[in-house]
């Protein structure tokens, strides 16, 4: 089996792709459920993901989820 430079770029575009894709549709499901509906930042965090992809959905999960963890965990009472 021959493979030539062409086919090798798309597999590896494939192979980029489809895990960027997943990241994506995560970051999508995760606020769409997980966020608060106070104010907009629901709303804000969806739009941000759905324009800017997967760039959008690595600073969700980077800036945004930590955050949100840390709130939860202010607000949960002491055991």
């Amino acid at each position: 089996m021959n493979i030539g430079l062409p086919e090798l770029m798309v597999l590896l575009a494939v192979l980029v792709a489809l895990p960027a894709i997943a990241l994506w549709i995560w970051a999508l499901v995760d606020c769409a459920t997980k966020e608060s509906d106070t104010g907009n930042t629901k709303l804000i965090w969806i739009l941000i993901i759905i324009f800017t992809h997967v760039i959008g959905a690595i600073l969700y999960f980077a800036v945004r989820r930590p955050e949100r963890k840390r709130e939860l965990a202010r607000q949960a009472p002491a055991a």
